[in-house]
């Protein structure tokens, strides 16, 4: 028999990309996945570090301090005792000096090493700031103690002629600037300076290579690492800008809803541009006594009830939940009509694999419903009985419509809605000080409890609701209701949100000409 040796793990030095989360490449994922400990470059962008917390709630992110030495005893420590390390850094690993030089400090131990190339910055900001900088570009980085002279890089853009595209820190701006003219560029030379590339708080700054040089260029405010992008095509970008044109791009938009749902919203407001600021208006809980909804559920298995209506997404995951504690699955539902009340939770209803018979072709709320729900009759309709599972809260509107048509409505609580805690005290500001863009309600009940617990969004916020209910609830409130899609659901939603914006910028470019 022979001892089991001390499993070692590895250090995997990962590329997290320009700053885009969705800019990471699957191999990257993959070993963030896999990993026991992350220590990450404090430059590395704040959201793709959120990203990665929000994915792996269960592991440990910790900034990697000190010099390359440093940090390379550090993974290496952690490694040895059987820990798969990932070095999470800005950019490509191999593009980077102190990088390089971190990983040859592993070299000599013998923990073993992994590279994930990343998504290099000075090729995809440019991209992202609308410049095409072609094959033959000179890129370099200017932040080290080993960084190249700009008077050098500026001969070497002279003699062929190819854009230069430099990572600065904001406060060498001017001085890389004059290093480049004393070089031989000349000072018309366009320049494009861009902050948090490929993110949605992305600023571009067009400027002439002296007026950097001169600080009269308008980038004076910035601060961190900045892309420098210098050369004739910064000319062209006019008509190859593709994210900074986007819709609502830079737009700051409250989404008042829980984490679990706000998923779909948030990310199709960052396709069009936009920051979503998450905050939870309310939370769902549990009937306080189940026994109501084990009787109904148990009376769809038994064939008691005709037609079973769902009013929410939230009304569904109760009865999906209720389904998997019985040990039910969606053959209970054989026999019975399905209604939704609206495309959001009709999709819901098809994810359990149920498609519903019946969503209004009118409008999305309780009152279109009704105005397509069949009346009650005795010839076709051997059940009389509708099963509505609704939250504590909802109002006796369809309750007293389906029984007007001639159902006998079993009325059962399926989950609760309590009123979240207030947010920070500087989301309540912004939200009462117009400090927000835009906000989307998509129920009555997020308007109440917004209001309820951080205060009225100021006059200049835009006010974007479901459907006709919701802007019922934000009128009564005293709020403006600007946006409204034809669909109460969440995606024509922040489409209508994004159609708005763009009219709206139409407009004002008009007024300017």
């Amino acid at each position: 028999m022979t001892r089991s040796r001390k499993q070692t793990g590895r250090v995997v030095f990962v590329g997290a990309g320009p700053g885009d989360p969705g800019l990471l490449t699957a191999r990257a994922a993959d070993a963030l996945a896999a990993a026991d400990l992350v220590l990450h470059d404090a430059d590395v962008p704040a959201p793709l570090a959120d990203a990665v917390r929000e994915a792996h709630p269960e592991l440990e992110l910790a900034v990697a301090a000190g010099e390359p030495a440093e940090a390379a005893k550090a993974a290496v420590a952690a490694a040895k005792t059987g820990a798969v390390v990932v070095r999470l850094v800005a950019g490509d690993p191999f593009t980077t000096d102190a990088v390089v030089k971190e990983t040859l400090a592993v070299t000599r131990t013998s923990v073993p090493f992994d590279v994930v190339p990343g998504v290099a910055v000075g090729t995809a900001v440019p991209a992202y700031a609308g410049v095409a900088i072609g094959a033959g570009s000179v890129q370099a980085d200017l932040r080290g103690e080993d960084a190249p002279d700009p008077a050098a890089l500026a001969a070497a853009a002279t003699g062929t002629g190819s854009p230069l595209v430099l990572q600065v820190a904001a406060d060498q701006l001017a001085g890389v600037a004059a290093g480049l003219v004393e070089g031989g560029l000349s000072g018309s030379t366009p320049v494009l300076v861009t902050v948090e590339g490929t993110g949605t708080a992305q600023r571009s700054v067009a400027a002439k290579l002296a007026q950097v040089a001169e600080k009269d260029a308008g980038v004076e405010s910035l601060s961190g690492p900045v892309v420098v992008t210098v050369g004739s095509v910064v000319d062209k970008r006019g008509k190859l800008g593709w994210w900074e044109s986007r819709p609502l791009f830079g737009w700051r938009v409250l989404v008042p809803r829980t984490k679990e749902q706000a998923g779909d919203m948030s990310e199709r407001l960052r396709a069009y541009g936009a920051v979503p600021v998450e905050v939870p208006t309310i939370a769902v809980e549990p009937p306080r006594s189940p026994a109501q909804m084990d009787r109904a559920v148990k009376g769809l298995v038994t064939g008691r009830y005709g037609w079973i209506v769902f009013t929410s997404t939230n009304a569904v995951r109760a009865v999906r939940e209720k389904f998997t504690e019985l040990g039910l699955d969606a053959r209970a539902f054989a026999g019975v009509k399905v209604a939704c009340v609206g495309e959001q939770t009709a999709q819901a209803v098809r994810e359990f694999g149920i498609v519903p018979e019946l969503v209004p072709s009118g409008d999305q709320s309780s009152e279109g419903l009704l105005v397509d729900f069949p009346p009650y009759d005795d010839v076709f309709d051997p059940i009389d009985r509708v099963l509505l599972p609704r939250a504590d809260i909802a109002t006796e509107t369809l309750t007293a419509g389906l029984k007007d048509r001639g159902w006998e409505v079993d009325d059962v609580t399926a989950y609760r809605t309590v009123r979240a805690a207030p947010p920070a005290a500087a989301v309540r500001e912004a939200i009462k000080g117009g400090g927000f863009d835009a906000v989307c309600f998509t129920s009555s009940s997020t308007v109440r409890n917004l209001v309820g617990i951080a205060g009225k969004p100021h006059a200049r916020t835009v006010v974007s609701v479901i459907g006709p209910a919701t802007a019922a609830s934000a009128t009564e409130f005293g709020l403006r209701v600007d946006v409204q899609p034809e669909t109460a659901a969440v995606g024509p939603l922040v489409d209508a949100l994004a159609a708005f914006a763009e009219a709206r910028r139409a407009e004002a470019e008009g007024a300017a000409e």
